[in-house]
C-alpha cells in the first residue's frame, strides 16, 4: 500500500516476539483500511502462526533506520496442483502512512521474492482492491497484473 520514490534507509528482518504490540496497531490499519473487521481470536491465532512460523505462515518487519517498525508483510506458503514446489502468497503488506513513498512497501516485496525463492517458491503472489491506487503503483513496477478475477463463497 505505498508508491515508492525513494531508496529505503532501513531495514527488512523476520518477525519477532518484540513486535507484538506494534504489529497489532499496523494490523488494525490495514483491516481498517480495506473496511474488515478481523475478531480479536482470529487476530490472536494469525499471530501466534505468524511468530511461530506455522502452517505456513511467516512475515516479515520493516524497520526504520530509527529501529521502529513501519511495516510489516504476512506470507502464506503452500502447495498448488499446477506446480511440485511451493507457492508464496503475500497475503498482507501494510506500510504505515506517515512513512509511505520511504521505499518501505517496495523493500519488504523485495524481501518477499528473497526468501520465496529461499524456500523454492515458483510463484510469489497477492492481490488488491482495483481501488487501491497508491499500492497499485507500485505493484506495477514489482510485479505482473494477471487477468484473473477472484470469487468468494457468498455468506449466508
Amino acid at each position: 500500500m505505498a508508491d515508492e520514490l525513494t531508496s529505503f534507509q532501513g531495514r527488512v528482518r523476520p518477525l519477532e516476539a518484540r513486535d507484538e504490540a506494534r504489529w497489532r496497531e499496523l494490523f488494525l490499519g490495514y483491516t481498517t483500511f480495506y473496511q474488515e473487521i478481523v475478531p480479536q481470536a482470529i487476530e490472536d491465532v494469525t499471530w501466534q502462526r505468524l511468530i511461530a512460523e506455522q502452517d505456513g505462515m511467516t512475515a516479515l518487519i520493516a524497520e526504520s533506520s530509527d529501529g521502529h517498525v513501519i511495516g510489516f508483510a504476512n506470507l502464506v506458503f503452500h502447495r498448488s496442483t499446477w506446480s511440485a514446489g511451493w507457492y508464496c502468497y503475500l497475503e498482507d503488506l501494510f506500510v504505515d502512512p506517515p512513512v509511505r513513498k520511504s521505499g518501505a512497501g517496495r523493500a519488504l516485496i523485495e524481501a518477499v521474492y528473497a526468501i520465496a525463492g529461499q524456500r523454492g517458491a515458483t510463484r510469489t503472489y497477492w492481490a488488491t482492491q482495483s481501488r487501491n491506487t497508491t499500492a497499485r503503483s507500485l505493484y506495477d513496477q514489482v510485479g505482473d497484473l494477471t487477468e484473473f478475477v477472484q470469487y468468494r463463497r457468498r455468506e449466508t
